[in-house]
């Protein structure tokens, strides 16, 4: 599945998941690691481990910590 992803202050990337993918995987393919970014779903947090819904059409990854 192929995916825009708006990383907030960055700008949008198109990225291709694997089925059964989760957030954790759209995290690791935008580029950050978990424990430094949330993802928003229609303006909601989800948890890492749930899997990716194609269906979402605004999806957002907000980077919570930058820097060293």
């Amino acid at each position: 599945m192929h995916l825009t992803v708006d990383v907030v202050g960055e700008g949008s990337q198109t990225v291709a998941l694997d089925e059964g993918a989760t957030y954790a995987d759209l995290v690791r393919a935008v580029g950050y690691s978990v424990h430094e970014v949330t993802v928003l779903v229609d303006g909601q947090p989800v948890p890492e481990d749930r899997a990716v819904d194609d269906e979402r059409t605004d999806v957002r990854v907000l980077r919570l910590v930058k820097g060293g």
